[in-house]
């Protein structure tokens, strides 16, 4: 049972009852495709005070300027070109491709979030990305869109993009084949569509249970997201793998009918890795929950014990991932006094379900904790340099995932 893990309450809430729900993750065996019960409709989760902002992250924002490096090359993109990004948060990727002189538009359904994105020069359309938002942008209403969005320049005929791109946004996908039929529908007969999300294999494989919560319905391998995108039309041609959050995939797509962008090895690759690693085969999935078992105990074993010898424990971040982390081990302040964090929103806000106090990164320094236990753990190189610091009073970093690791 876990409760939302971008509801935040403060502290006039904490009297009230929070709703939780069960946290079950199931199998298609006939797909493949990892999903999530929905028990939550996504327009209540991206309601205005949605509490992301990709921004936060300067490793994240180094790897959206080096995806548009990339892609404007590769694709030719240029001042006659139209980008489109679903789920664009805060502007954070968009802002590159405005800076080039690319156009682009936004669309985020978080009016708090779209908002800082306008800010910060970059057009952003505030709604739910699905077919009739689709058919409207591509028809003569695009216009009329565009302008209310801040992109003045969009032919009154409508315009369909020569890249339409998304980052961990697919599993917050509630309709999915409604969401990617309407890719299809809005995409130039030639134009390319890059979707990013966290590679099955390597949740898998690493034991990152905490990446699964209810705001993320889906969970993808090559194998079912591959299926899925050729129902509707779409190939995909190409596929990268990275090394944010955990382990991603980013696929390259194209309509079906188009002969530009023939497929390059990597998908053959990829297809037959997946293949004999098992994804295919319900054993593959059989051992996952033991494993995510031995990591909550070895966690708590550890939190326990440092407990039992003074040591104080604080921790680093608060992404929704750590409050499926906190929620299933029971972690609560007796075992982790506060956690702190860089976006404003969340300080003086408590980590849904275990109530931790959230606070600014400075509380760290006036703490000086034995040990700082890093929640976001994609993140570990870029919050280790940040808080070097903390090497000078003997503090050290603690990793929850893929097993519990003290780095001195």
């Amino acid at each position: 049972m876990s409760p939302l893990c971008e509801t935040f309450p403060g502290a006039d809430e904490l009297n009230r009852m929070e709703p939780f729900y069960p946290l079950r993750v199931w199998v298609c065996d006939a797909c493949y495709l990892v999903q999530v019960h929905e028990y939550v409709r996504p327009e209540h989760i991206f309601d205005i005070q949605y509490p992301y902002f990709s921004s936060y992250s300067v490793s994240w924002l180094r790897h959206a300027e080096r995806y548009v490096d990339d892609v404007v090359g590769r694709l030719g993109l240029g001042r006659d070109s139209l980008v489109i990004e679903l789920g664009s948060n805060d502007g954070y990727l968009l802002q590159y491709f405005v800076g080039r002189g690319v156009p682009a538009l936004g669309i985020e359904p978080a009016a708090n979030v779209a908002a800082a994105a306008r800010a910060r020069g970059v057009p952003t359309l505030v709604r739910m990305f699905d077919a009739r938002c689709a058919r409207e942008l591509a028809g003569a209403a695009g216009a009329a869109l565009a302008i209310s969005a801040g992109l003045a320049s969009w032919p009154r005929e409508g315009r369909r993009p020569d890249l339409i791109c998304g980052a961990n946004v697919l599993a917050q996908v509630s309709d999915l084949n409604g969401f990617v039929q309407a890719i299809a529908e809005l995409l130039a007969p030639d134009g390319v569509v890059t979707i990013e999300f966290p590679h099955l294999e390597r949740l898998i494989a690493e034991n990152q249970f905490d990446t699964i919560y209810h705001e993320h319905f889906s969970y993808f391998s090559f194998t079912a997201a591959e299926r899925i995108f050729a129902a509707h039309g779409l190939v995909l041609f190409d596929v990268e793998e990275l090394p944010t959050h955990g382990g991603s995939l980013r696929i390259w797509g194209r309509q079906a009918a188009s002969r530009r962008w023939p497929a390059t090895p990597r998908v053959t690759a990829l297809r037959a890795r997946e293949a004999a690693t098992g994804v295919t085969t319900l054993p593959y999935y059989a051992d996952f929950a033991r494993r995510v078992e031995d990591t909550k105990h070895n966690l708590l074993d550890f939190l326990i014990d440092a407990r039992r010898q003074g040591r104080r424990t604080v921790g680093y971040g608060a992404p929704g991932k750590a409050n499926t982390l906190l929620n299933y081990c029971g972690i609560r302040t007796d075992l982790v006094a506060f956690t702190v964090d860089r976006n404003p929103g969340k300080q003086g806000r408590f980590t849904p379900g275990t109530h931790i106090p959230i606070l600014a990164p400075d509380a760290i320094d006036r703490d000086r904790p034995d040990y700082v236990l890093i929640l976001p753990w994609n993140l570990t190189a870029e919050i280790v340099e940040q808080m070097a610091h903390v090497r000078d009073w003997g503090g050290r970093f603690v990793v929850p995932i893929p097993e519990v690791k003290v780095i001195s």
